[in-house]
């Protein structure tokens, strides 16, 4: 999906519709919003050529900025699918290496990083970040670590602790996370249309 078909797909998120005139409105009212613009922003920069490429470290300070103020850690190289939707978004951390699908929506605190593994002699072994398939709903203060993948369309309740893989379609809570539904219906408010965009 090519940046600007994302952002209408983010836009959509908020809205139900993608018109100018909303996605004007949601890149002046909403904080959580202007990340992701800048992030699409910096992304599709950083894919052009000639004078437009040299325009990427304003954009990346930009970027800082607009997180900063969202009081949110995104680095602006993770993969973001269409159709996100950071609600709230104080003191989210989602790691660069993370990779997120279409339709996802990440309230605030929420954690997605990478583990590690230190030996007996002190060796430090990177084992991964998360991977959030489409339509994944994480909810407030969730804590998602290590290369696990959250299947599609599932539920992370507000606090869990996932350190493991979880299969599509769950509703997992507690800490340690525990599935407690299987064949749950995909929390989506708005879903983008994103083969229509």
């Amino acid at each position: 999906m090519n940046v600007w078909n994302a952002m209408k797909a983010d836009t959509y998120r908020q809205y139900g519709r993608f018109s100018w005139g909303c996605l004007i409105k949601a890149i002046a009212t909403q904080r959580t919003f202007r990340v992701i613009v800048t992030l699409r922003l910096c992304q599709g920069i950083a894919d052009s050529s000639g004078v437009v490429r040299l325009t990427l470290p304003f954009f990346k300070i930009l970027h800082k900025f607009t997180t900063w103020s969202a009081a949110m850690d995104m680095p602006w190289k993770t993969q973001v699918g269409g159709g996100i939707a950071l609600t709230h978004g104080w003191a989210a951390v989602i790691g660069e290496p993370c990779k997120i699908g279409h339709n996802v929506t990440i309230f605030h605190g929420v954690t997605l990083g990478g583990s590690n593994r230190i030996s007996r002699d002190g060796v430090y072994t990177y084992r991964g970040h998360p991977t959030l398939e489409d339509d994944v709903w994480v909810g407030p203060n969730a804590t998602i670590t290590g290369k696990v993948t959250i299947g599609r369309g599932s539920r992370i309740a507000a606090g869990a602790f996932v350190t493991k893989s979880v299969p599509p379609y769950s509703l997992v809570v507690g800490n340690p996370a525990k599935i407690v539904v299987k064949n749950c219906i995909p929390d989506v408010m708005n879903p983008a249309p994103i083969e229509g965009l």
